[in-house]
């Protein structure tokens, strides 16, 4: 089961995260899910009192997004691609640029709670724009709120997001430079945006930042690293697919799927040579007077390692080919057991139940 992609834009208030969003959505198919700002009735006397609005403000937004994000957004992935225009880890930041002491406890809280529940961007796509662009753009499109916007708030907001980008692991990033960019009115600095972010997302919801692509986050750490993480603690198949993910980005591999089912055909040869080394083993030890248990026993044991190794090999492709096709494998095969208890089973074999047939 392919677990459709969800990307979210964020950047500075003006860079043109609505803009994006919305102009990705004919390339990548699925829906929009647009922030809803201007049903904040708190916005207008925040702009105008930051310090006195800021604690109404904020938990106004933060449940809004809480609500998009537990409701609209996972109906609109189960049908196809989602694209945001902000992502729900930015609330937290924008809630310690304004709020402090008593009020920022208990936002902290709030936000600790709902925040378990979100679902982290497949894809985080990082406007950046010098604060002279950005106040040119918030300017043009002239919104009465927007109006007496102070420049020093936007240069704080600006610095806070590049502080919150250099420590944000939640999900891969692709970083952009808007400020020559007007995607817009130039079909081909559009183009350029759309082509960046399909390479970013090229092996699939996994993606790692790939030669040329600015990016970091989670997924763009060294695979060392990662697997050291995973030899220490609790890990998942999705944990073994990130790793892969990485690994694959530092060496060059080819992502092409088909190149590497036949390297899974290869290694599940040698598997099965592995196999039949113990098999042959097996029968020698049988006719050396050993009984069938034993003589199994000690084969196996004799050629652990080797087929340790095979298996893993094969483990190791069937990982890959999950990243290439965008498919999360546990979620995939959790899905598949729930299918498999249902069904009934004689010697191995799962019995269909035919509709209108004895």
């Amino acid at each position: 089961m392919a677990r459709h992609p969800y990307i979210a834009v964020e950047g500075v208030i003006g860079v043109g995260k609505t803009t994006l969003a919305l102009r990705l959505q004919p390339a990548f198919g699925g829906e929009v899910v647009l922030e809803e700002f201007d049903e904040n009735p708190f916005l207008s006397d925040f702009y105008a009192d930051r310090e006195r609005h800021g604690f109404q403000t904020q938990i106004f937004f933060l449940l809004s997004r809480y609500r998009q994000q537990t409701t609209r957004l996972p109906a609109a992935l189960r049908r196809g691609a989602a694209i945001a225009d902000y992502t729900f880890a930015k609330d937290s930041l924008f809630a310690h640029l304004n709020l402090k002491g008593a009020e920022l406890s208990m936002y902290e809280r709030v936000y600790a709670a709902l925040g378990a529940n979100i679902r982290r961007p497949d894809l985080l796509v990082y406007l950046r724009a010098d604060t002279d662009v950005l106040m040119a753009r918030i300017a043009a499109r002239d919104r009465s709120y927007e109006r007496d916007m102070d420049r020093g708030y936007i240069e704080h907001l600006r610095q806070g997001y590049e502080q919150f980008l250099s420590s944000y692991a939640e999900s891969p990033i692709l970083i952009i430079d808007t400020n020559q960019l007007n995607i817009v009115q130039n079909p081909d600095d559009l183009a350029s945006v759309i082509e960046r972010v399909r390479s970013a997302i090229h092996f699939g919801t996994y993606q790692a930042p790939l030669p040329g692509v600015n990016g970091g986050g989670a997924a763009g750490r060294e695979a060392g690293a990662i697997v050291k993480e995973l030899a220490e603690g609790l890990h998942t198949l999705s944990d073994f697919q990130q790793f892969h993910v990485s690994l694959d980005a530092e060496k060059g591999f080819d992502p092409d799927p088909f190149l590497n089912y036949i390297g899974l055909a290869e290694e599940m040869g040698e598997l099965a040579r592995a196999l039949k080394v113990t098999w042959l083993r097996q029968a020698q030890l049988r006719d050396q007077g050993h009984s069938v248990d034993q003589a199994q026993t000690d084969s196996l044991n004799e050629n652990r390692e080797r087929i340790q190794d095979e298996l893993a090999d094969c483990l190791a492709f069937l990982l890959k080919l999950s990243n290439y096709a965008g498919i999360d494998l546990e979620e995939a095969y959790l899905q598949k057991m729930e299918i498999n208890a249902q069904r009934q089973w004689e010697n191995g074999k799962a019995i269909e139940k035919l509709e209108g047939r004895s």
